[in-house]
């Protein structure tokens, strides 16, 4: 029950980040690149300090603690720029549950693809179940009526899933979750100064876009990453790819809640159905 609970801190805090995303972008509050600067840089701040205190309280030192491969950091920033990048600029155009639709159907297709490549036996239950969990989320998140569908931004969501998906899959390497996070902020934090040069023209902040960005840095992502790479290793890439599918659904809700967005049938059925799909794929898991 103590891994159960731990993984669902980690959804409803990816889940957060949506929202709070929302709320900052398209609120108009913070421009993306800013936004992307400010999740990243208070995320690395968080982090760090956490190592910090780590090393005071714990039984091993900084220098006694296994180092972070400065290729496997270099690796793992770049993968989460790419994410951030493809996330902040895709809010500005596409409607939020499309925008989680492709870019956790990216992360699950990527993810699964990359564990049969590497030998990781998935199984047919696994495969109805991803699926039962695709077709759930896609029906609530799906709009009901015509829209038309910005071509560049899903593919700037559809970049972001692959940046996700390679931060995830790193992330099961990490032999300390609490500095390889550090690490992997600091570089996404430096990769991402160039971009947000290259649009200074864009530049929008108020205290409340600051506010909502540095919550989602050091809180839901900084503390929510770190925990997610402590998680990892104990979950294999098909159910790791799989349980993410929940997150649009409790962002969708917690939009519900906080920004009074509204909460119908479809997504009741729709919940029903991406729980039930993860529920097969963990219990269809091959044994470990």
């Amino acid at each position: 029950m103590y891994f159960v609970g731990l993984v669902l801190i980690v959804l409803i805090a990816f889940a957060a980040n949506s929202v709070l995303g929302r709320m900052a972008i398209g609120g108009g509050y913070l421009d993306a690149m800013g936004f992307g600067l400010l999740r990243l840089s208070s995320g690395a701040a968080m982090l760090l300090l956490l190592r910090w205190r780590q090393s005071l309280l714990g039984s091993r030192t900084v220098s006694e603690a296994p180092m972070v491969n400065r290729w496997d950091a270099l690796k793992g920033g770049a993968a989460l720029t790419l994410y951030m990048i493809g996330f902040c600029l895709a809010y500005q155009g596409l409607d939020a549950g499309l925008g989680a639709l492709v870019l956790f159907g990216v992360v699950q297709i990527s993810m699964f693809g990359w564990g049969a490549l590497t030998g990781n036996r998935t199984g047919a239950g696994q495969i109805l179940g991803a699926s039962v969990a695709f077709l759930g989320l896609a029906y609530v998140v799906w709009p009901s009526g015509p829209v038309h569908v910005p071509i560049g931004a899903s593919l700037l969501m559809a970049a972001s899933g692959l940046g996700w998906a390679a931060y995830t899959l790193l992330g099961r390497r990490a032999r300390d979750p609490l500095q390889a996070s550090a690490m992997n902020f600091l570089v996404a934090t430096a990769m991402m100064v160039p971009f947000v040069l290259l649009t200074l023209s864009d530049l929008r902040l108020t205290w409340t876009g600051v506010a909502l960005a540095v919550l989602s840095g050091a809180v839901t992502s900084g503390l929510g990453y770190a925990l997610w790479y402590r998680v990892l290793p104990q979950l294999q890439p098909a159910t790791a790819a799989t349980i993410q599918l929940s997150v649009p659904v409790i962002a969708i809700i917690g939009g519900a809640l906080i920004l009074a967005e509204p909460v119908g049938l479809r997504l009741m059925i729709g919940t029903v159905a991406v729980l039930g799909g993860i529920a097969l794929v963990i219990w269809s898991a091959p044994k470990r």
